[in-house]
């Protein structure tokens, strides 16, 4: 277990009556727990990493179609649409000069009636307005001059929309982070915590539980991200919800050489196409409201998968899918509510001071995991927090 360097006053076993003290703690090791740790190691803080896996980006981190969004989709004015906006450039910027294989596919959101025409001119709008860039609307003939096998009867391209390495982005991220002195701690799981003057005092389980008191502390525990709030005793934790979303891969021949997504639906983006950087083709995701966290694929949810598909695809055989993973988004709001924003809550919100919480950073957060550090930096009191 990579815990500090300076263990030599905390004490082993069930012994938690000694209190070590650090500069600034981040809870959680996905990519944008790894983001505000680079963030904050290189503006000169003393960071560690909490993180309660044996590895980095294991939750929701690792179970995203890694789809760098381009911002058409979400309100403008809201924190979805200016940081998904503005961390698509910084992320095309970061990948570029870090290695990190991206590649600009482009995507088509393709509309199959008058009345999703009429929605999609509104999206394209949205976008005009949320700053997007590389949008372009398309008659039926251009999009299937792009892809012949696509139905539709108008479409909407995003030439910003891209696919990266979600996992090369993490470790990239962390390299970063640890090359600025940061310190990451696997298999230190915090279940709790108290505030302080500044900053709160975490309660650290594992093999040799402990007790960190931080100046700073900053929550990305994605999933967990409501949970260990309240149990830090910070005010204004929303209710939280569990999203699952399955995915089913494409055999044989991929139809398309672009993302192609259908209009949105209540409840998200609707059963959409996206390619890795392989090239291989998968289709989700549904939505279903859980309980508890499950990670199992119900081969039978293939039969809703086929009808929504072949809206925009009626070359799709029977047979084709198979089930690939799913994935579970943290919300904010209850089934049937509109969907939330993030929620990134300084001590304006809480009263903590010293203290960031992230709530509900489902999709687009990989795409705003930089242009969400940046914003962490600023709640802390960095005017002049910026990302290299």
């Amino acid at each position: 277990m990579r815990y500090l360097a300076r263990r030599q006053n905390v004490g082993s076993g069930k012994d938690r009556s000694v209190t070590e003290r650090i500069d600034c703690a981040v809870i959680g090791a996905g990519v944008v727990g790894l983001a505000v740790a680079r963030e904050m190691a290189q503006a000169g803080r003393e960071v560690v990493v909490l993180e309660a896996a044996d590895a980095i980006g294991t939750g929701i981190s690792s179970r995203n179609s890694e789809v760098v969004h381009a911002g058409m989709y979400y309100p403008t004015g809201s924190l979805k649409a200016r940081l998904c906006v503005e961390g698509n450039r910084m992320l095309r910027t970061y990948a570029a000069r870090s290695g990190v294989a991206l590649a600009p596919v482009g995507k088509l959101i393709v509309a199959t009636d008058a009345d999703e025409e009429r929605r999609l001119a509104a999206l394209w709008e949205q976008g005009r307005v949320n700053g997007v860039g590389g949008l372009e609307p398309l008659s039926a003939a251009d999009a299937q001059r792009l892809e012949p096998e696509l139905a539709c009867t108008a479409a909407l391209l995003s030439a910003d929309t891209a696919i990266l390495d979600s996992h090369a982005l993490m470790l990239a991220l962390l390299a970063d982070a640890e090359a600025a002195g940061a310190t990451l701690a696997l298999r230190a799981p915090v279940s709790g915590g108290r505030t302080r003057d500044e900053g709160l005092e975490l309660a650290v389980d594992g093999a040799e539980p402990m007790l960190l008191a931080a100046r700073t502390v900053v929550v990305a525990a994605g999933l967990g991200a409501c949970r260990l709030a309240r149990a830090c005793g910070l005010a204004g934790v929303p209710r939280d919800y569990l999203c699952k979303g399955n995915y089913f891969s494409l055999t044989g021949k991929m139809p398309f050489r672009r993302l192609v997504y259908p209009m949105p639906v209540k409840a998200g983006l609707g059963v959409h196409y996206t390619l890795d950087l392989a090239g291989r083709g998968r289709f989700g995701p549904d939505v279903q409201w859980i309980d508890a966290e499950d990670y199992t694929v119900d081969p039978q949810r293939a039969d809703s998968f086929y009808a929504a598909i072949r809206r925009y695809w009626p070359g799709l055989e029977d047979g084709r899918l198979e089930p690939a993973y799913c994935g579970i988004r943290p919300k904010t709001q209850a089934p049937g509510e509109p969907a939330g924003d993030f929620l990134v809550h300084g001590p304006a919100e809480h009263g903590q001071p010293g203290v960031v919480a992230l709530y509900g950073i489902e999709s687009p957060g990989l795409t705003a995991c930089l242009a969400l550090a940046r914003l962490v930096r600023r709640k802390l009191g960095d005017v002049e927090a910026t990302v290299n």
